[in-house]
């Protein structure tokens, strides 16, 4: 049964299929209660099959709806609809309705062949900055893949389907249902194939993946069946990027290697340290190597499976009776209470980051930048000065926003920022006032390059025949040149078509149709040709032609045949 046309929760209109993955359908929609455009994910009704991922889903798509950030597809709903099929059959299809993005996949753009290495930093950046907001929100995504990062048509990067995995995955009652559900495992985490417990450091290894991919246009490990790749997640190196693409520099040689550590305690323990290192990389430098100390310390602590040397020593210090102790046994006492403290601080800390419960309420000191966007100035003030908010006023053009209304400001609109703040308000000045080039007699490619530096927008291209105007020239513009009109109007073209219309000259006497034939309206060139075969009238009519009457090129030769007997 077709979804086109369906109405879920009485409000969202689903309309035509944009997208296909392995565990939904993405339809463009309308919300009819605000009126907006959304995109509409339709799940598998399979899924909804097991209570437990109703009630799971249900958790994971309000987590998503509380975060709010530049670099996330929003969430605004999720719910599930009962269907009839055509069959009687009735079934529960799970949905999200979700901000519709313009734009293209990266799997998409992946597909066209590596990506460089400055675009592919500016896109790892962008999805590092998501992950740094949810990780901090305590919304671990785990299935961080190309085909779930979506890039805008000015560029911004949109990482979507925040939760959305832990929904599925946790719900599932085997791997091979969840590999089946969840796609490819080219992105897994060597804990994910194993079957381990996850956390950021998860996203920040599939990230790692996403970043090889886009510099070499293939993922590290590639293998006949999912368990293969995942098989090599766990136990195999990866090859260095450069090894593939030698426009890769070392330096992103490095960041990669870093990111896809088999260890999760080797690799990068947050999304700022893996973004601070990209940065570093672009710009040609190779990061500074940290020590073990360093890379095993942050938000989860240190590897437990290695010995700091101190403890060592405290070990070896406590077994060997062949030394003499020079000071009594409290000092040491003290140095492993101070151990087990610092092991209970690092267990509390991350008993409490996982803990955490993201939420959308604003601080007390915080404001919430509003949308201005259509008021006056001063009423974009008053709305500014009511959240104790200062504002400045900047001017720019608009060819779509009328004049005096507020087109955007700086900080965006949903930025949250600290009172007293000044905000940049752009107002319109309207259109800018253009007057049409006089682009006559030019070649069409020449005019068209005139009316688009003037700013202004090339329409149709009508042809016309002329007898004296060459073929590609312009004839005449609408609006006509010099007409006042605004930045952004469409100016058709009227353009020589380099022919003639020749009409039927038989029965005509020969002075007359040579006279037409050669005059103004065609300027073809006549040539008479005696027939001495057929009895002369009076006037010598034609009796035949050697064009056919019709669309003739300019400047033609046409010999006309009369009677001469």
């Amino acid at each position: 049964m077709s979804d086109d046309g369906r109405l879920l929760a009485g409000r969202y209109r689903v309309g035509a299929l944009i997208g296909r993955g392995g565990m939904s359908d993405v339809h463009i929609g309308t919300d009819s209660r605000l009126g907006r455009t959304v995109a509409i994910k339709l799940l598998k009704s399979s899924l909804a099959a097991d209570p437990a991922f109703r009630t799971r889903f249900r958790q994971e798509a309000q987590a998503a709806a509380r975060m709010a950030h530049p670099t996330i597809v929003r969430v605004f709903d999720a719910g599930e609809e009962t269907v009839t099929d055509d069959n009687g059959t009735v079934s529960q299809v799970p949905f999200i309705v979700m901000e519709h993005v313009d734009g293209r996949l990266l799997k998409d753009i992946i597909r066209e062949g590596p990506i460089d290495s400055v675009e592919s930093v500016r896109i790892i950046t962008g999805v590092l900055t998501a992950l740094e907001y949810s990780h901090r929100a305590g919304v671990v995504h785990r299935d961080i893949k190309p085909g779930n990062i979506m890039i805008t048509k000015s560029g911004q990067v949109k990482v979507m389907d925040f939760g959305i995995a832990r929904a599925i995955s946790d719900s599932s009652t085997t791997v091979a249902q969840t590999t089946a559900i969840l796609g490819t495992a080219s992105y897994f985490s060597p804990e994910q194939a194993k079957g381990e417990s996850v956390d950021a450091r998860t996203d920040l290894y599939s990230t790692g993946v996403v970043l090889f991919e886009m510099l070499t246009g293939r993922p590290p490990f590639r293998g006949d069946t999912p368990v293969a790749v995942a098989y090599q997640h766990v136990s195999e190196t990866p090859v260095k990027p450069s090894s593939i693409n030698p426009k890769v520099s070392p330096a992103l040689d490095y960041v990669v290697a870093h990111a896809l550590a088999k260890d999760r305690f080797s690799r990068y323990q947050s999304a700022v340290e893996f973004r601070n290192d990209v940065d570093t990389a672009g710009e040609g430098h190779i990061p500074t190597d940290r020590s073990s100390d360093e890379a095993g310390g942050g938000l989860f602590g240190s590897a437990p499976t290695l010995e700091s040397g101190s403890v060592l020593a405290i070990k070896q210090l406590s077994e060997d009776q062949t030394m003499v102790r020079t000071q009594r046994r409290p000092p040491v006492i003290w140095v492993w209470a101070g151990i087990v403290a610092v092991v209970v601080i690092v267990v509390s800390v991350m008993f409490w980051v996982y803990t955490l419960t993201p939420s959308t309420e604003i601080p007390d000191n915080s404001r919430r930048i509003p949308v201005l966007t259509g008021q006056t100035y001063d009423q974009a003030q008053n709305t500014l000065l009511d959240l104790d908010l200062a504002a400045t006023k900047a001017e720019e053009t608009s060819a779509t926003v009328p004049a005096d209304e507020v087109i955007r400001t700086v900080p965006p609109a949903g930025t949250v920022v600290q009172p007293a703040e000044v905000i940049k308000v752009y107002v319109s000045t309207g259109a800018v006032p253009v007057a049409v080039p006089d682009v006559v007699n030019l070649s069409i490619a020449d005019a068209q390059a005139a009316i688009e530096a003037a700013g202004l927008v090339s329409g149709s291209v009508t042809r016309e025949n002329s007898p004296t105007v060459a073929a590609d020239v312009v004839m005449s513009t609408d609006p006509e040149a010099q007409a006042a009109e605004v930045a952004g109007v469409t100016v058709n073209y009227i353009v020589s078509s380099g022919l003639v219309t020749l009409s039927d000259m038989t029965g005509q006497s020969l002075s007359a149709a040579t006279d037409l034939v050669g005059g103004e309206t065609l300027r073809l060139v006549a040539t008479p040709d005696p027939d001495y075969t057929c009895e002369q009238a009076p006037g010598s009519p034609v009796t035949n032609q050697s064009l056919a009457p019709g669309d003739v090129p300019q400047n033609t030769e046409i010999s006309l045949t009369y009677c001469a007997g």
